[in-house]
């Protein structure tokens, strides 16, 4: 069944008005790795990254604070 062009268009503008998009680029097989890597975990890839990047942040944040 084909998605109406209004859901579509509703779709993109909640998409545009509450994510923002970042490029990540890897050495080419990494995607690959990523990809399963995250399947393993029961995730999406989006969702691995997102969580990679808090805890990174995290961990950086809790150093950060040892270091002061």
């Amino acid at each position: 069944m084909a998605i109406p062009k209004a859901n579509q268009r509703a779709v993109a503008k909640y998409v545009k008005n509450n994510y923002d998009d970042i490029k990540v680029r890897t050495a080419k097989g990494k995607r690959q790795t990523i990809q399963e890597h995250a399947e393993r975990m029961g995730e999406s890839v989006n969702s691995f990254i997102n969580r990679a990047i808090d805890e990174a942040m995290q961990r950086d944040d809790a150093t950060a604070i040892t270091k002061e």
